[in-house]
Formats: structure tokens, C-alpha cells, sequence
């Protein structure tokens, strides 16, 4: 049995192809399904992305349910095609794939899922939070039937990257975000703080796309697409371990430094707007924040997992 049964929230560009390969590849997590956000692309595209990468992955067994088209409270930005490609993975096209979404809604498979084995199910978000906010919306008690919450997004404590005060998942839809960081469940923050500080170097990349399976094969294609976004926007050879670092948390804990404080989200129409703040007025649960990890541990644990795929095995990490 597993040790994390999880849904996984995603908008699917490059780095959540990763994060989903990552958790597909090990035995400790069992990825009961995937549901699809607005985001890196529109809607429609991620469902059709999410579909494609399990199909890669030989597993059409994961049900793929789709979700928020829009934020809650604003009009969606818009793809980040210049990072992750016209339709979120580089210049592939992926695999039409030989199932299709789940006839309910994102938010009616998290709540249903969620309800039939409370305390077990680990909600892990690569995307804006409105598939969160909504189930929080239209059935609060959820919230307290779910294990923990594992979000890649924000930035406590450090600048933003979709504007000078935002990190992109956040300003996607502050609305939500800040319901989300509101709410009774257990939330654990992968952002800036962290995934700033996990790089994958141009030798990592290398020895990733050597491996030879389909999962590694795909990313062979489409990491240097996203690797040359940091290279001609950060003159970085390399790239930040951004989505994967939630799959990280489950598997390693202890391989990260984290504080726990509340946390705000500005909702205002001004500079500010998507920024996290820590908050510690009022009586807002406090969320853990990861602030710092053992960078080479988590990269070995990810490409590990990945070159066991070339064998067909899944082993522990």
C-alpha cells in the first residue's frame, strides 16, 4: 500500500509533466487521479495535456477530471506560451490518448473522492487554486476530511516572478489562493522560498534525458524547450525545481527547512496584487512554508526515480 494517496491539481507545461512523471514513477504515492486548472494554458488544453501524459506514462487508468476555466473573480490572464510552449509542452504534440475526461467536474471528483476515504487524501496543487476554492465553496466541510494540501505556489519572503510582488500560480487567481490559505486543512507552501533554491544544472538535464523510457523519452523533448526560457530570460543554465518540489515534500520531508506562520494573499487591485504575506493577526491557521531543502538530495530523488522507469521497476526513494 502506498504511503500518500494523492489528486494532483495541474495546469500541465513542463515542470507539472515532470511533477506527474516523478509521482507515477514511485511506489509511495498513489496518484488516484488528475484534474486540470486554467493556468500555463487554457482549460481545455490542460485536460487534453493530462490526458496525453498519462497516456505516455501507460496509465489511462488515472481518471483525468476537468475543472476551473477561469478564476473566481477576474478574467484569466492568459497562457505563459513563451515558458511552456503553444499548447504547455514545448513544440510536442502530444499523443492522442485513448480515454477521456471523467463525465463530473474537477470540483465533484475532489469532493466525491475526498468523502469516500476521509483523512487519506493528499490534494497536490501545480496550478492557480480555484478547482480548491470552489470545493471550498460549494462544500466547506471537505476540508476537514483531507489529509494535508501541498501546493507549489507563493513567495513569503521573497520576490515574485509573474510580477515583482507575485509568483504566477498566485496572481493566476489571488481569490482563491487566499480562500485556500484560509481554510481548516493542513496546507504545505512549495514557492519561491524554496523552489528558488533547487536547481536542476545542465549536467542534471543531461543525465535526465538519457533516460530511456517513454516518461524519459517525452521529457527529452521538451525540458530544453523550457530550459532555453531560463537561458534567454535569466541567462541561467539550467532550471528551477518549481512543481516537482511538491512531490519532494511527500517523499522528504525532512530534507526541508520550513517555518509555520499564517498567510495572506493581497486581493487588491494594485502592485501588490497576489503577493503572500505572512499574517500573524487574527486567527488564520498557520501554514507550513518551505523556506529551504537539500538541493542535491531532491534532485538525485528525482531523476532516480525517473531512470528506474527505463527498467519498468518502481523502487522507494
Amino acid at each position: 500500500m502506498s504511503e500518500h494517496t494523492v489528486i494532483i491539481d495541474t495546469d500541465p507545461g513542463i515542470d507539472d509533466a515532470m511533477a506527474i512523471f516523478y509521482a507515477l514513477a514511485v511506489p509511495d504515492i498513489e496518484v488516484v487521479g488528475l484534474t486540470t486548472v486554467f493556468g500555463n494554458i487554457p482549460e481545455d488544453v490542460a485536460t487534453e495535456n493530462a490526458l496525453g501524459l498519462l497516456e505516455i506514462a501507460g496509465r489511462g487508468d488515472v481518471p483525468v477530471a476537468a475543472g476551473a476555466v477561469r478564476p473566481l473573480a477576474m478574467p484569466y490572464r492568459g497562457p505563459a506560451d513563451f515558458v511552456h510552449g503553444e499548447k504547455g509542452q514545448g513544440d510536442v504534440k502530444l499523443p492522442p490518448a485513448k480515454v477521456r475526461p471523467v463525465s463530473g467536474t474537477a470540483v465533484e471528483f475532489i469532493i466525491d473522492t475526498v468523502s469516500s476515504r476521509p483523512g487519506e487524501v493528499t490534494l497536490v496543487t501545480l496550478g492557480p487554486l480555484t478547482n480548491l476554492a470552489m470545493v471550498l465553496l460549494q462544500r466547506p466541510e471537505t476540508a476537514r476530511q483531507v489529509r494535508q494540501v501541498v501546493a507549489m505556489g507563493g513567495n513569503v519572503h521573497v520576490p515574485g516572478n509573474a510580477s515583482p510582488a507575485a509568483e504566477a500560480n498566485i496572481l493566476n487567481d489571488p481569490e482563491a489562493a487566499d480562500l485556500v490559505l484560509s481554510a481548516e486543512w493542513p496546507v504545505v507552501l512549495c514557492g519561491l522560498d524554496v523552489t528558488h533554491r533547487i536547481s536542476m544544472k545542465a549536467t542534471d538535464l543531461e543525465r535526465m534525458y538519457r533516460v530511456d523510457s517513454p516518461m524519459g523519452r517525452h521529457l527529452a523533448k521538451v525540458v530544453p524547450f523550457y530550459h532555453a526560457f531560463y537561458r534567454s530570460h535569466m541567462g541561467k543554465d539550467g532550471i528551477y525545481v518549481h512543481d516537482s518540489t511538491t512531490i519532494s515534500w511527500l517523499l522528504h520531508p525532512d530534507a526541508f527547512t520550513t517555518e509555520s506562520v499564517p498567510v495572506r494573499v493581497d486581493t487588491a487591485d494594485g502592485i501588490g496584487r497576489g503577493k503572500t504575506w505572512p499574517w500573524k493577526d487574527g486567527d488564520r491557521p498557520a501554514v507550513t512554508v518551505c523556506l529551504d531543502a537539500d538541493e542535491r538530495r531532491l534532485v538525485e530523488s528525482e531523476i532516480a526515480a525517473l531512470e528506474r522507469t527505463a527498467d519498468g521497476t518502481q523502487r522507494s526513494l
